[in-house]
């Protein structure tokens, strides 16, 4: 295993961290009534792919408190008390923002302070090492000086300081921004100042860190790193499914509710994946497991990108934990290479 350094916070990622939202198991949005979880999640399972990880070097989980609404920050906790894992041998972030409860919104300070404590409870800590703010829609109902609700309330100037106070007390050790459009990472990082930027990155979407794009020039301005989720798009880009009987996934799994599991799209990844396997699959040393091999080149083009600091890929068992881990041990990949990869997957 690699480790990448987080600016100015001596904190150093394992270049594959583990993300925890399978852990959560199935769950529903508060707020519109849809699937936001996954099914079919074993906690035995878990276990043996959270071992996996450790063993291969993964030092970096990437939780959130609505995973599961806290249950997969409880099941990472369970996992290290059970495996005799020294909390200050791991890094784990955790995140505020997409779960507000009984808040008008879920950046209320209190309500962050809140659910910052519970985190802490559920993963048995005493400080988090990378809080993330969950989104970047920082504007929405709020109350007056006279505790009245209004509307169109900016809460990003409160919640950064709010943030700040957590790093302060030590309860924080690095700021982190997850957000969902250019726009909201351009107008929170210089209020929030975060080192750590966070969304989903994949040969089949790199708007987050497209060579010359507009967020590698706000990382390189404002010294901070990202951390890629999705670099297997949920399987997508490991040929996994088949085009002819596209999955069917049960109820209260996000995956239900995404359009890109059908036919057309399944079909197109495969021939692109086709051309994949017979490049790099005649490598010296490559790995025989077809699907290790593909997720290997998944995860390493994506930490050929500057800024990169960790692909975050999810698991939910041994066998998945394993096939992560190749990106591991293969070695670090070249430009040409993903020049070839961007090209590929472009088309």
């Amino acid at each position: 295993m690699r480790y990448r350094e987080i600016p100015g916070t001596g904190i150093k990622l394992s270049e594959i961290g583990f993300g925890c939202w399978t852990m959560g198991g199935p769950n529903w949005s508060t707020s519109s009534g849809q699937p936001i979880g996954w099914a079919d999640v074993n906690d035995a399972d878990v276990l043996a792919g959270v071992k996996a990880g450790l063993d291969g070097g993964v030092n970096h989980w990437d939780n959130a408190d609505i995973y599961g609404n806290g249950r997969a920050e409880r099941t990472l906790a369970d996992c290290f008390r059970k495996l005799g894992i020294k909390r200050e041998t791991q890094v784990i972030a955790t995140k505020v923002g997409h779960f507000k409860g009984t808040a008008v919104h879920a950046f209320d300070p209190r309500h962050i302070r809140n659910q910052c404590e519970q985190s802490l409870r559920n993963l048995r800590t005493e400080y988090i090492d990378v809080y993330y703010f969950h989104h970047g829609s920082y504007v929405g109902a709020g109350y007056d000086a006279q505790g009245n609700l209004v509307g169109d309330h900016d809460y990003l100037p409160e919640a950064a300081a709010t943030m700040r106070a957590l790093v302060k007390e030590g309860k924080v050790r690095a700021v982190g921004q997850s957000a969902y459009t250019v726009e909201d990472f351009e107008r929170a990082v210089p209020v929030l100042k975060p080192q750590v930027l966070q969304n989903k990155a994949n040969l089949r979407y790199d708007e987050f860190i497209r060579p010359g794009g507009r967020m590698q020039e706000l990382m390189t301005r404002h010294n901070c790193v990202f951390v890629a989720f999705g670099p297997l798009d949920q399987g997508i880009l490991l040929d996994k499914f088949d085009p002819e009987n596209p999955p069917k996934f049960e109820e209260g799994d996000y995956r239900g509710s995404r359009k890109d599991f059908n036919p057309d799209t399944l079909r197109g990844v495969r021939e692109k994946l086709a051309k994949v396997r017979q490049r790099f699959g005649s490598l010296p040393g490559a790995a025989s497991d077809p699907v290790a091999l593909l997720s290997s080149v998944a995860s390493r083009w994506v930490l050929s990108h500057a800024n990169v600091a960790s692909a975050i890929p999810g698991f939910r068992n041994e066998r998945q934990a394993r096939c992560n881990l190749q990106a591991a041990s293969d070695p670090a990949m070249s430009q040409d290479d993903a020049g070839w990869l961007r090209e590929l997957f472009r088309n």
